[in-house]
């Protein structure tokens, strides 16, 4: 029995959960996504935590330990003798489809394997057991379905998805499980009984992100900076040490990728590979590649094509906000102690860092300010920029560079109240849109956006300069 009463957001993700288990044929339905992210949420919750047969794999565990693992459930939640343990996993996934021939449903067979990747150690024929068990009785029925969730993007999208052995172009569906937005990110809270004004959901999501087990843990009787001192700072907070378990549950060779992700948190508007390899002294090659791919399709790094198309040029981002907040406060351990953070508010460290973090925000909502400017339907490439002349340098927070010939520049701006643009404002304007275009030399439009948390103050600086603005109310549409 299906149940999406208690799942919050996640739509598109319930309409092909819905579509694939009507479907016709038995289905093969990979989900990966961040830790934290809800991908078993998601599923259980879905399913109503009723499956013909589910299993998660053990961390650090050696294939005896999983078989044992495994046997033990099988037991649990079959009939089925036995008193040897499985050698391997021809034997394990045999004594699964003897279980499952003896089920009479007329709805679909589900089974649900979580953290399939701690399944794969070294010489265990994991991945030939499973794909044995896929291609010599999975796909000879019509009523199999077989969900596998991993935290570990990178095995889940190299091993599995794009497979060249066995399970090639076997996996029928897959879902990349994205962080919640803010809209989704305040129907959650508010779920919670936790109405936060959107000024400070907003303050929320730039230290804690879309992340649902992050998000759950906000107590709905303190403020944003209260939640964030509790969770992030405080002796026994829930996130103070989530750092350590982040990278090193995921990736084996872990100090590359947190030595990557911290030279990106050096350097909020990004950095080249070229500068990457420069200050983080990996060489260029495909170790570099494979850890950039890994944290891009893990969700704590994007990459942001430049308006010349040229790869050399293409910028990366450090995009996940936890790993980003510790690195500027929590790492070097000089803001712990007892309302550390309560006492950074209004500090202009506090302000340069919303700064940034608000600049984050918009590039992850360029779909909701696109709605916003009326523009939702014409294809764009939304990048970041920065360049210049021998004289004067530029960056620009987010391009929205439109087919339709024009070319929206947004300054994205967090403060208290509206935002009211000064003469010395308006010039620093003027030179950074006239320095854009002496450098693209682009024969575009250029529309100066304004992306503010109240508004900006109508006077002549703003009515001269600005030809379109959108609000923080904006971008939870």
């Amino acid at each position: 029995m299906r149940n999406n009463k208690a799942i919050i957001g996640r739509k598109k993700e319930i309409e092909k959960l819905d579509r694939i288990v009507q479907s016709k044929k038995s289905e093969f339905f990979a989900v990966y996504g961040r830790r934290r992210i809800g991908k078993t949420f998601l599923i259980r919750e879905y399913f109503n935590y009723t499956f013909d047969f589910q299993i998660a794999g053990l961390a650090n565990a050696t294939t005896q330990q999983q078989l044992f693992n495994f046997d033990t459930a099988l037991r649990k939640q079959s009939n089925l003798v036995f008193e040897e343990a499985s050698e391997n996993w021809l034997i394990a996934f045999q004594r699964l489809i003897e279980h499952l021939e003896n089920k009479r449903t007329q709805d679909k067979i589900v089974l649900f394997f979580d953290e399939l990747s701690w399944f794969d150690t070294p010489a265990s024929d994991f991945v030939m057991g499973l794909e044995h068990f896929w291609n010599s009785w999975a796909t000879n029925r019509k009523d199999v379905l077989l969900i596998v969730c991993g935290s570990a993007a990178s095995w889940m999208v190299n091993v599995l998805i794009n497979n060249s052995g066995g399970l090639h172009n076997r996996i029928t569906q897959k879902m990349k499980l994205e962080p919640f937005n803010l809209q989704e990110t305040e129907e959650l809270l508010f779920a919670k009984n936790c109405e936060l004004e959107r000024y400070q959901i907003i303050q929320l999501y730039m230290a804690l992100g879309g992340i649902p087990y992050y998000l759950d843990a906000v107590q709905p009787h303190l403020s944003a900076p209260q939640n964030i001192q509790e969770l992030l700072f405080d002796k026994s907070g829930l996130l103070k040490n989530e750092f350590f378990n982040l990278y090193r549950s995921l990736f084996r060779k872990y100090e590359i990728y947190e030595k990557i992700v911290e030279v990106l948190s050096s350097k909020n508007e990004g950095l080249q590979r070229s500068q990457i390899i420069e200050q983080s002294g990996i060489s260029s090659g495909g170790t570099l590649t494979k850890v950039l791919t890994d944290l891009e399709e893990s969700g704590f790094i994007c990459s942001y094509t430049s308006l010349d198309n040229k790869r050399k040029n293409t910028l990366y981002r450090l995009s996940d906000y936890y790993t980003a907040f510790y690195f500027r406060f929590i790492k070097s351990g000089k803001y712990q102690g007892k309302d550390s953070w309560i006492n950074l508010i209004d500090n202009p460290v506090q302000r340069t860092w919303q700064g940034f973090a608000f600049e984050q925000i918009c590039l992850d909502h360029v779909w909701q300010i696109k709605k916003a400017l009326g523009i939702s339907g014409v294809q764009s490439n939304n990048v970041a920029w920065k360049g210049g002349t021998a004289e004067k340098s530029a960056q620009i927070d987010l391009l929205i560079d439109r087919r339709d010939q024009v070319i929206n520049l947004c300054e994205c701006k967090f403060s208290l109240d509206t935002f009211s643009i000064d003469k010395s404002y308006s010039e620093k304007l003027r030179s950074k849109i006239a320095t854009f275009k002496t450098v693209t030399k682009t024969k575009k439009s250029v529309f100066l956006t304004m992306v503010t948390t109240y508004g900006i103050e109508k006077n002549k600086y703003a009515n001269l300069l600005v030809r379109n603005e959108v609000t923080m109310d904006d971008l939870f549409s």
